[in-house]
């Protein structure tokens, strides 16, 4: 009788190490997913980075005298690239959309930009970029949710407590995004 006791407590604390070690395995799992899907944001925010020179060099060619719109482009390029956070790539995000509503809304001041091989390419690489970072935006936030859910389930979230994962940022919008952008000559 005591030796099957014995056996009871040692098969019961197996499966409990079996659970805490699954549980921690599938929440690791889950926060690379997440840090995988973060990546794709950041490497479309690059992506856009390095395309914005070209269409800002072709639209300079055309437009030299809209000098405050180019200005415009690069700082908020400039602050993309310097922002450290999901908050701060948000907001730099949101400011250099605005910009370049403006910018392309100069090229359609110009018929001959717009007539343009090059700018045209890379108007439609721009519009493909954008459409990648909301894709990447939407996985990842799809990713974080699946994460946070599991963090704050029962009994997972003991596992995720005792081993310090934390729920992560949903990626928003800047307040005013929504906001269509005004564009002055």
């Amino acid at each position: 009788m005591k030796g099957k006791g014995l056996w009871i407590v040692l098969g019961v604390l197996i499966i409990l190490v079996m659970w805490g070690v699954s549980g921690y395995n599938g929440l690791i799992a889950l926060e690379e997913k997440v840090n995988s899907a973060w990546g794709q944001v950041d490497n479309q925010l690059q992506r856009r980075a390095d395309l914005i020179p070209n269409l800002v060099e072709t639209v300079k060619g055309y437009a030299a005298h809209e000098k405050e719109v180019f200005q415009a482009v690069s700082d908020a390029r400039a602050k993309l690239a310097g922002a450290q956070t999901i908050r701060e790539r948000a907001q730099a995000e949101g400011e250099l959309s605005g910009v370049l509503s403006r910018l392309l809304a100069i090229a359609e001041a110009y018929p001959q930009l717009k007539a343009d091989a090059n700018f045209r390419q890379l108007q439609d690489e721009l519009a493909g970029t954008e459409n990648r970072i909301a894709v990447a935006r939407k996985d990842y936030n799809d990713a974080v949710r699946v994460y946070r859910s599991r963090v704050r389930r029962f009994p997972t979230v003991i596992i995720a407590n005792l081993m310090g994962f934390e729920p992560r940022e949903y990626f928003q919008s800047e307040e005013g995004a929504r906001e269509v952008p005004q564009v002055k000559f």
